[in-house]
């Protein structure tokens, strides 16, 4: 081989080398442009829209209406206390009532 074909050799080596390594130099460029970008900016703050007063009125709603909340819900469970009462009541009697019709159904049973 001669100087020349080895020059040649040589030369066409480093120009794919060259190649490879521009690649490599703008996979690098191009990570570090996308780890570097800024963050997104964070939201702004909403400005607050009343007075004090709206909070004021808001307290007294709570204040004022929360004991007759509290009132409707104590006379709802009241309700559904009676009714469980008059439902218990309903089933003894009906429980006395079967067993009184089933005695006299086995007394009418054996006379005949």
């Amino acid at each position: 081989m001669s100087d020349i074909e080895k020059a040649a050799k040589d030369a066409v080596e480093a120009a794919a080398n060259s190649q490879q390594l521009a690649l490599i130099a703008a996979m690098l460029q191009a990570q570090q442009l996308t780890q570097q970008q800024p963050p997104a900016p964070a939201p702004a703050a909403t400005p607050s829209s009343g007075s004090n007063a709206k909070w004021l009125v808001i307290g007294g709603v709570i204040v004022i209406g929360g004991p007759f909340l509290f009132m409707s819900f104590a006379a709802a469970a009241m309700a559904a206390a009676a009714t469980a009462v008059a439902l218990a009541i309903s089933a003894v009697a009906l429980t006395i009532c079967l067993l009184i019709l089933r005695s006299v159904w086995r007394g009418t049973s054996k006379t005949k």
